[in-house]
Formats: C-alpha cells, structure tokens, sequence
C-alpha cells in the first residue's frame, strides 16, 4: 500500500472513530437544544449565551492555551517513557494553577462582567456561581489532552460521548423543573460531571509522575508557556470578537435577537462543524510530529483538506435542501428567521475546510509570533463586518460575513504559509476543489427558484451528483472494497 492511501485511510479512520461518537454528541446535543428552546425558548438560549461567552472571554485569558500547546508537546515526546512522565507531570501542575486562576479571576470582576454583558449588576451572583466551571473545563482539558497527544482515540471519543450524555442526563431534569433558573445549576453540574469522566479515561493510560517544584515547572514548562499564552491570547481575541458582537446584537436588537445568533452558529460551528472537530483530533498530534519537515507537511495538509471538502460537499448540500426542517427538529419554529443566516453561512464551511488545514501549519510549527500577528487582523476583520452585516443586513447579513469572512481567512493564509513554507497545492487540488465549491454554489442558487417542482427537481439532482462525485473521488484515494474488508491495512 502506497504511503499516500496509507494516510488517507488514516484520516479517514479518525474520522470515523471520533466522528462516529460525534454522532451521538451531535444527537445528545440536539435534545438538549430542543429542550432548552421548548423550555425557556429564545430569550434563555440568548442568556446561555452571554453567560458562555463571557466566561469563554476569561478563560481565554486564564488557560495559557495549554490545551493545545499541551497536545503538541505530549505528542512530540510520546515515543519516551520518561519524557512523556515529565511533561504531563508538568502540565497537570499548569492545567491546576490557570484553572484555579480563570475560576478566582470570574469571582473578582464578576460585578463588572455583569454589567458589561447584562447592563447591569444584577447578575453579579451567577457569575459567582458559575466561577468554579472554568477549573472544571481546565482539568478536563488537561485529561483530554493527553489522550489527544498519545493518538488514544477510541478514549479520547468514549469521553466526550459519555460527558455530552450524563451532562444531558443532569441538564434535562433542572431545566424542567426549574426553566430559566435551571440555567446556572445546569451549566456547573455539565462541567462537573465532563471533568470526571475525563479523569476515569485519562487513568486509562499508564504514565509515571515526576516530583517538580513550582520554579522546575515553570522553567522546565517555559515551552508550553510561551507557545500556550500566544495561543491564548488568540483564543481571547476570538471570543472577545464573539462576545462583542453579541453585546451589539444585544444593544442594538435584543436578548432574543443574541438567541438567534446563538442558535445558528451553534448550527454551523457544532452540527456542521463536526467534522472539523473529528479531524483535528487525529490531525494535529501526526502534523505537529512531522511539523520540521516541510515537504511532508505539504503532503498532509494537502491531503487533509481534500477528505475535508470531500466530506463536506454532500453535508453542505444536504443542508441547504432540508435547512428549515433541521432548524425545526433541531430547535422550533420560532427559530425559521436563521435560515438565510445558515444558508449563508453553510457555503463557507467548505472555504473553511482548507484554511483551517493550513492554518494548523502555524501552530504545528510553533510560530507564534506570525499567528498572533495574522490572528489580531483576522478577529478584527470579523468583529467589523459581521457588526455592519447585522447593522444593515440583520441576521441574514451575518451569514454572508461569515462566507465573507472565510474567503478573507483562506487567501490570506495561503500567501503567508506560501511565502514562510514554501507551501502550495497542485493543480488536481484546485480542481476538485473548484468543482466541490460549484456543487454548493449550485444548490444555494436553486434555492432562490420559484417553482417548486423545478427547485426541487434541480435540487434532488444536484444532491445525487455531490454524494456520487465525492463517493467517487474518495473510491480513489481509499479503494473502498480494501479498506472495508480490511486489505492492506
């Protein structure tokens, strides 16, 4: 077997592993949005939200980043028992110190994240409440990402799966009982319970301990540090340009209008976006241990990104046809006014699958500076636009900045790692690429058709030709008849 097929059946048993448990997040996911919008409605998934995004806004302050600075570090060592001791007793110390810091740092501007987000202070308590989520989210980072560094993939999905469901299992209940009040007790016992289910997984896997003080950690973890507070302040910039604009929507529209915004996002970014969350997994541990070499780096990202647009072209497609009766199932019909937003939106999820493989170059990579750098223009850019897609366009303008956006995203990417890396893709690439991005530009198109029957007819037809082309091209690259039956695997 070629090592080319070899790395695509590779992707795509990542893939499928944890994209398979995906599933049953997704499901999971579904019924607790579908409770929660029958429940509380609008109004409370916009609550849900500024809450989040506030508590995301410190804690991509606080984590240092070490949940991904982390899985490279773990991955680059996991050939040596020793080493590999070392640094996870190192970033245990650090995942305790920056979960202990993001929760005390909630406490102490808990009045001002009130009024900030709220107007006013009247919030200042669940704030309080909610402080102690952010060590929990920390330790279950912490756990998590050694099982991402060691490729432990069945664990690494078992984990997620059973947090998502025991978290639905306490969520249902207080949201029942209590509706909107249920919100606060709701999002601390989620993170509880995904904290522990973690740990149980993580002990799985046998790894020493190293005796470190505080002055070995940080010198010894200066590495995880440095890369981790670059990244950071990266995770911070985006979900400070999240929470600004839901303040915006908020202030400009209502809490309703944030539910909204919420509601599609969380459409594209988890339903959608699943399948980023799948490959990442598998992804970044295999490039950040090839990350010196950059022929090889070519190679993957070339080939990660064409299973991604792959993949995702019968999804996008798919979802343009049915749009509003997966809005429908998955919250209510008082949610129809996100079609043109996810419709929009969806198109730029296929531009995303290529940018977002290159851009895990520069983290792979370590380059901080240049990512921190691209970063600031990059959240910039998307806090303007979608501010003055909203503005003038309302919630449909918001899916269009996020095409736009991802358009922006892919060209500016492609000159950096170009220029840095000396990085390209062949013209084969481009191709399949082009005719994955036709397809869906097509199917949006039809949308707009008046007759029904001719809409429909055109729209079946094209969802054929996209699950035919990709069944086809992926035939290609993995001889499904093999990989099935487990051939030359």
């Amino acid at each position: 077997m070629t090592d080319s097929k070899s790395s695509y059946r590779q992707i795509i048993k990542s893939t499928s592993i944890f994209g398979g448990v995906q599933v049953f997040n997704m499901i999971i996911s579904l019924i607790r949005s579908k409770i929660i919008a029958i429940l509380i409605g609008p109004a409370g998934i916009g609550l849900i939200g500024l809450l989040n995004s506030a508590l995301n806004l410190i804690a991509s302050f606080t984590n240092a980043g070490i949940e991904t600075s982390g899985v490279k570090a773990v991955s680059t060592v996991s050939h040596d028992v020793k080493l590999l001791a070392k640094e996870v007793s190192i970033l245990n110390r650090l995942i305790w110190i920056t979960g202990i810091l993001g929760s005390v740092t909630v406490v102490v501007l808990s009045p001002l994240l009130s009024q900030v987000t709220f107007g006013s202070t009247d919030k200042t308590l669940s704030f309080i409440l909610i402080a102690i989520t952010l060590l929990f989210k920390q330790l279950t980072s912490g756990n998590l990402l050694v099982l991402q560094g060691l490729s432990k993939i069945k664990y690494l999905a078992q984990a997620n799966f059973y947090g998502n469901l025991f978290g639905l299992l306490i969520s249902v209940p207080l949201y029942y009982y209590l509706k909107i009040d249920g919100i606060i007790p709701s999002i601390v016992g989620s993170s509880l319970i995904a904290m522990l289910i973690a740990l149980i997984f993580r002990q799985k896997i046998r790894i020493g301990s190293v005796a470190l003080s505080n002055k070995e950690v940080f010198s010894e973890g200066r590495h995880l540090i440095i890369l981790g507070f670059s990244l950071s302040f990266i995770g911070l910039l985006t979900t400070l340009s999240s929470y600004l604009l839901q303040v915006f929507i908020s202030n400009f529209k209502n809490v309703t209008e944030v539910g909204f915004y919420t509601a599609g996002f969380t459409i594209l970014n988890t339903y959608v976006g699943v399948i980023f969350t799948a490959m990442a997994t598998d992804y970044y541990p295999r490039l950040a241990k090839i990350c010196n070499d950059n022929s090889l780096v070519k190679k993957l990202v070339k080939e990660q990104s064409e299973i991604a647009i792959l993949l995702l072209t019968p999804i996008v497609v798919l979802f343009l046809v049915f749009a509003p009766t997966v809005i429908k199932v998955l919250y209510s019909d008082e949610f129809l006014p996100i079609v043109p937003l996810v419709c929009w939106g969806i198109l730029g999820m296929v531009i995303k699958a290529v940018s977002w493989s290159m851009g895990y170059i520069l983290i792979a990579k370590g380059h901080s500076r240049i990512f921190v750098k691209t970063s600031i223009g990059f959240n910039t850019v998307f806090l303007i636009i979608n501010i003055l897609g909203f503005y003038y366009y309302g919630l449909e303008g918001l899916g269009i900045t996020f095409l736009v956006n991802y358009l922006i995203h892919f060209i500016v990417l492609k000159m950096i790692v170009s220029k840095r890396y000396d990085f390209s893709f062949d013209a084969g690439f481009y191709r399949l690429f082009l005719y994955c991005l036709c397809i869906c530009a097509a199917a949006f198109l039809c949308l707009s058709i008046d007759l029904v029957f001719l809409k429909y007819s055109l729209l079946s037809i094209l969802i054929l030709i996209s699950l035919c082309f990709s069944w086809i091209q992926l035939n290609k690259r993995l001889h499904f008849k093999d990989f099935i039956s487990g051939k030359n695997n």
